[in-house]
């Protein structure tokens, strides 16, 4: 059985080697990483920097995508972002043409992995315990961090939906 046979993570059960009251997260990320693959699906690289109507790239929401998820789990970690994250950050609005929406879909897709591989480590007595957030610190907890960043990951392959139906459409 194929994953379009299938329903959405969140109805699958218990995915093992992770914490229940992580479930969520994981059911999260793994479906943001199946949607990206299907709305990806024969998209051509000469459409990846268009921005229709003055809104956000394909290519933006696929950096960012993989940048976010990058920075929310060093704060996870309790750690300050390095000057390389900080760069990243800087260019995921920049248009980068020496790089195939399939490679950027390819990191996105091993920086999920890499974020489920933390997710097994991380201690449930640790998800109650508060990180500082970004250069001003401000509070958010462990779980909280990591929630944000599988709500955000869905908004954007949301959004990235939309783009991709849009710049496909008018090209």
């Amino acid at each position: 059985m194929n994953d379009k046979d299938l329903p959405e993570y969140w109805l699958r059960g218990k995915i093992e080697g992770y914490p229940v009251l992580l479930q969520p997260i994981v059911h999260s990320l793994l479906q943001s990483k199946l949607e990206l693959k299907k709305y990806m699906l024969d998209f051509p690289d000469s459409l990846l920097w268009e921005k229709p109507v003055y809104r956000a790239s394909v290519g933006f929401h696929l950096q960012h995508l993989t940048g976010v998820l990058d920075r929310l789990f060093t704060y996870v970690e309790a750690e300050n972002l390095t000057d390389a994250q900080l760069t990243y950050l800087k260019n995921e609005t920049v248009p980068n043409t020496k790089i195939s929406s399939e490679d950027l879909i390819e990191l996105f897709n091993k920086k999920i992995e890499e974020q489920l591989e933390k997710l097994k480590t991380i201690p449930v007595a640790n998800l109650t315990e508060f990180r500082g957030v970004g250069r001003k610190q401000l509070p958010s907890s462990v779980i909280g961090l990591m929630f944000h960043a599988a709500e955000h990951t869905q908004r954007h392959i949301g959004q990235l939906l939309v783009t991709v139906s849009v710049v496909k459409a008018a090209s």
